[in-house]
């Protein structure tokens, strides 16, 4: 392993036929920053050319986190000061994103922990995706007035039934057998045998790891989505988030009564956008289509007033108090196709 783990933010090395990818900030829930995507970029070039490495093992450090998502702190920052750092960030991250949903050896990801945003993209792209009973998933953007981005809307859009457009739009937190139901995960390990398991790993080349994972993998204790597939398949079928409240309104269980004020309690302006990438994003010829879609609606978020203001509210102040603007579904009106627009000398991503 490369570095020591009080100063390199990714550690990197060769452990028996894999070639590992330990994302290092342990205290900020392995929250990625523009180094961390450089050396992990770095280190997915050098593993693909390397004869020893079979396979890739991509984890987090600590037992609280295996990604948290990007620094939103370092881009509310960067997009206050129009340096252009926060979408330089973006541009790279989602590119690091590419590379590993089109990686030319396996890579497993150990989705350990809390998994949010940026996480999700680093994990729920690649060929084998473990979730074990310590598993927090979500993808809570519309609560801090951005967007599911790092390829989600390609994802999402394509999740089980309509689980990902209630990932989406509401930005709920959900455990293991929920994402392996949605399809953004394959397998579950027990928590207390994944060192175990991550040993065999290293031990294993790429030819046997599916015998591998057979051998740890259980099925998780039943999660929300089995209990109520059939009543968010029925709301979330419907393309507009409008309609989606409007059937809500209508169903008089609990639960769509709480999934209800969740929705309303979410930036309008950042609703309208995602259901919008989300119906895109059904039909997107590729991932790439899709990252790029989002890294436009991205920026835009940068020179609108709710990112700003979501972020305070869940992170710097954290009041839990977001004051949108505008206020309500009924003051935002229609999407507006400025809000996923390329902005004028913003380069996109390049994929390669």
């Amino acid at each position: 392993m490369q570095g020591n783990e009080t100063e390199r933010p990714v550690l990197t090395g060769v452990e028996g036929r894999a070639g590992i990818i330990r994302l290092n900030r342990p205290r900020a829930l392995n929250a990625l920053t523009p180094e961390m995507v450089r050396i992990a970029q770095g280190a997915l070039t050098e593993y693909a050319r390397d004869p020893a490495v079979s396979h890739i093992v991509l984890e987090g450090a600590g037992d609280r986190a295996f990604c948290a998502g990007g620094d939103i702190r370092y881009l509310v920052e960067k997009g206050k000061e129009q340096s252009g750092e926060a979408e330089a960030f973006w541009r790279d991250e989602y590119r690091l994103i590419h590379t590993l949903a089109n990686y030319s050896k396996p890579v497993i990801a150990l989705m350990d922990g809390i998994i949010m945003g940026g996480g999700a993209g680093l994990a729920m792209h690649v060929s084998h995706r473990i979730v074990t009973d310590n598993t927090r998933f979500a993808m809570p953007e519309v609560g801090i007035g951005f967007l599911p981005d790092v390829g989600a809307t390609y994802r999402l859009a394509r999740a089980q039934g309509e689980t990902g457009r209630y990932l989406a739009l509401t930005g709920e937190t959900v455990g293991a057998a929920d994402v392996i139901h949605a399809g953004l995960a394959d397998h579950h390990i027990r928590a207390e045998r994944l060192g175990e398991f991550r040993n065999a790993l290293l031990a294993a080349d790429a030819s046997q790891l599916e015998s591998v994972i057979e051998q740890y993998a259980e099925k998780p204790e039943p999660g929300l989505f089995e209990t109520y597939e059939a009543q968010i398949e029925a709301v979330f079928r419907h393309d507009t988030v409008n309609d989606i409240v409007e059937a809500l309104t209508h169903r008089s269980l609990e639960f769509s009564k709480r999934t209800l004020a969740t929705i309303l309690s979410r930036s309008p302006r950042s609703l309208l956008v995602t259901s919008e990438l989300l119906r895109l994003g059904r039909t997107a010829p590729t991932l790439e289509d899709c990252l790029t879609r989002e890294y436009h609606a991205a920026c835009r978020c940068l020179s609108a007033p709710d990112y700003y203001e979501g972020v305070r509210a869940a992170v710097i102040d954290k009041d839990r108090n977001p004051k949108w603007s505008p206020a309500t579904l009924a003051e935002a009106g229609a999407f507006d196709p400025e809000d996923i627009a390329p902005v004028p000398g913003v380069p996109d991503p390049v994929y390669s």
